[in-house]
């Protein structure tokens, strides 16, 4: 049960981030945020505020903000419609009854001439049986009804269209970018909660009965060769004594101003398909303030470097598509970590963040790297694409993205049960 709740409150955290950062600067250029909705699917929670739906639904795959005119409007009105009109207190129109006009008996049912509801904002008519024609101005938050539900109109200026290309580009960057800013933080409170990483190889604890205890390496000793080869950081300590499972290495410690000389046998662990060695000790931290107030940035740098090098080697082929995990993937992984404890919960939150926000930033179709593409080759021609073609780009692009999320999951449940 724990597992389930750090992994519900870690996919809502993530997936509202990144949602915000599109919602906000939605907003701030105008457009009208139709939707902003946490998963996909059947909605199991929903309520309305400032023009804008809130939902939580049943997937837990993702999420998205639906902005006006970034898809097909829902209702079209035609010349010979039966509408019904209901009107402010300014005598403009803000209520149009599309069907069930019986339900609303003071609406002014009129046929419909022509209508503009994106630039003019005017509908212009007759009533039945009558020859007059008559002109109505439209407010600019007026609903539509239909079957009852209430859709308020998107004129031209609160479209994602009509705004500039910058102003969209950030809509869509916004989202990647509180990923980012959301590691930042992350991984400062963790320097804050525990200490800076040193970057030298000091020995900051020695667990019991492991080789290390064995070896007589104490806590505070700083490594500073390994088989004669000098050492000056952690990482080079730890990758030399991962490439001698079960073998005799010397080490040089630094000690109280002494240098010691002691041999260590790295006992083997299984990596997947690799045998690495552990001498088990863990690395020292730092307790300097202005390293734990950059901490933030530079993990958030060091984890997205290391995550777009795997990805290129995807790319290349040199990592298979098997390695890749879904959210079957990221459950189990999830449980594993929740076990260690809670810095090592939110160590795992702020990564996944980081890689949020480089996977979505992938210029693909249907992710915000596709859609800031497309967005960006307008700026270069100086007009827009045919929508229709996006369109049928990023579905096309959407769909394989869910093909592969499907053969990403079944390869994670045939690691965990086949």
């Amino acid at each position: 049960m724990t597992t389930v709740i750090a992994f519900i409150l870690m996919f809502g955290l993530l997936v509202f981030v990144h949602e915000w950062g599109h919602l906000i600067f939605a907003k701030r250029a105008g457009m009208l945020a139709r939707e902003f909705a946490i998963g996909f699917g059947p909605k199991i929670f929903a309520f309305t505020r400032n023009e804008t739906l809130y939902t939580i639904r049943l997937l837990p795959i993702g999420g998205y903000v639906r902005v006006a005119g970034e898809d097909p409007e829902i209702i079209e009105l035609k010349a010979g419609h039966h509408i019904g009109l209901e009107f402010n207190e300014s005598g403009k129109v803000n209520r149009i009854i599309v069907n069930n006009k019986s339900k609303h008996p003071h609406a002014r049912v009129i046929e419909v001439e022509r209508a503009d509801l994106d630039h003019r904002l005017i509908i212009e008519g007759y009533e039945i049986d009558e020859d007059e024609k008559l002109y109505f101005e439209v407010d600019p938050k007026a609903m539509f009804v239909l079957d009852e539900k209430e859709t308020q109109i998107a004129p031209y200026d609160r479209q994602f269209a009509s705004k500039s290309v910058p102003q969209r580009a950030m809509q869509l960057f916004a989202g990647p970018l509180m990923n980012f800013v959301l590691a930042v933080i992350l991984f400062m409170i963790l320097g804050f909660i525990q200490g800076v990483p040193a970057d030298e190889a000091l020995i900051g604890e020695v667990q019991q009965d492991s080789p290390a205890e064995e070896a007589g390496l104490q806590n505070g000793d700083r490594v500073s060769a390994v088989n004669g080869e000098p050492v000056d950081t952690w990482e080079e300590f730890t990758t030399i004594v991962r490439e001698y499972p079960e073998e005799e290495v010397s080490l040089t410690v630094q000690r109280d101003g002494q240098t010691e000389e002691l041999n260590v046998t790295p006992k083997l662990l299984q990596e997947g398909d690799m045998e690495i060695g552990q001498v088990g000790v863990a690395r020292a931290f730092e307790d300097s303030f202005v390293k734990k107030l950059t901490f933030g940035f530079t993990q958030t740098y060091e984890w997205g470097t290391l995550i777009l090098t795997n990805l290129s080697m995807l790319v290349t082929g040199q990592f298979s598509l098997d390695m890749l995990s879904g959210p079957v993937g990221i459950y189990d992984a999830t449980d594993q970590v929740v076990q260690t404890g809670f810095t090592n919960f939110m160590m795992w939150t702020a990564i996944l963040s980081v890689n949020l926000g480089i996977v979505n930033l992938l210029p693909l179709p249907a992710l915000d790297g596709g859609r800031l593409l497309f967005v960006g080759l307008e700026g270069l021609r100086g007009k827009p694409i045919d929508p229709q073609k996006e369109g049928i780009v990023h579905f096309i692009g959407f769909a394989l993205l869910m093909l592969l999320m499907l053969v990403v999951t079944w390869n994670d449940i045939q690691r965990l049960f086949l």
